[in-house]
């Protein structure tokens, strides 16, 4: 089962987090916090990520499957880029289990970037050699800004290793940039909320979102992009809880 970190709150519909690519839980703690004065929230270490167990896939369905794991009665669930694929798929092929859905910054489409670039630096990475993530990070190369000090959150000091799978999620990267082929639909309540310069939502997409999630409501947070929640926390704060509204 999936590592969770949990925080207590006023009693009503639990609110279910899932990260991006590279991420963890702890990646959420404030914003997770902010929302536990409402709900109670719980905030997944997805597989092959952080303190939560290894395994040799990573499929969608595993992960959607996994957070149907974790849950112990209908929640709503937001999910951020890898994470918010992973919500998708969970109510579409668990709808019973999802209450409102809130998908961060991803479309349920196939992307022609891949992810391999931060592996390949991450695995460059002498750990036996470095003393300080401030000598981990020097040998962190070719990245977009503020991608070193994401990767390094990462990293673990005193065993020297990465806490990602990296061996499986670089021989998995195909399904990560895709999505799965899913029929039917969900019909509950879905808030697909993009930065306002980010690329990865389309208008293109919308047709694929709708077939899929007839009751889907577009919104973007002006100047932020593919890690709006980490760029502009107190709008993404905002515009999720006005979204869920009672618990």
């Amino acid at each position: 089962m999936l590592n969770t970190v949990r925080y207590d709150g006023p009693q009503g519909t639990p609110l279910l987090i899932a990260h991006g690519l590279f991420g963890s839980a702890r990646n959420w703690g404030v914003l997770a916090k902010r929302f536990a004065e409402d709900r109670p929230v719980v905030v997944v270490d997805m597989r092959n990520h952080a303190a939560s167990p290894w395994y040799d896939t990573h499929s969608y369905e595993d992960m959607a499957a996994d957070l149907a794991e974790v849950m112990d009665r209908p929640m709503d669930v937001l999910g951020h880029s890898m994470g918010g694929k992973a919500a998708m798929v969970l109510a579409l092929q668990h709808p019973d289990t999802v209450r409102k859905l809130i998908v961060a910054d991803i479309a349920p489409v196939t992307y022609t970037h891949s992810q391999n670039g931060p592996i390949a630096a991450m695995r460059k990475v002498d750990l036996g050699a470095v003393a300080s993530r401030a000598e981990a990070k020097a040998q962190l190369a070719g990245l977009e800004p503020g991608v070193d000090d994401f990767l390094l959150q990462s990293l673990d000091m005193k065993e020297k290793r990465w806490r990602l799978n990296l061996d499986v999620l670089e021989a998995e990267m195909d399904r990560i940039i895709g999505f799965p082929t899913i029929s039917g639909q969900f019909q509950g309540e879905v808030l697909f909320l993009s930065g306002g310069t980010s690329p990865y939502v389309q208008p293109d997409a919308r047709p694929v979102i709708k077939a899929l999630f007839p009751a889907a409501k577009f919104a973007k947070i002006p100047g932020a992009g593919h890690w709006l929640h980490a760029e502009k926390p107190r709008d993404f704060a905002a515009a999720v809880t006005a979204f869920l509204g009672a618990a």
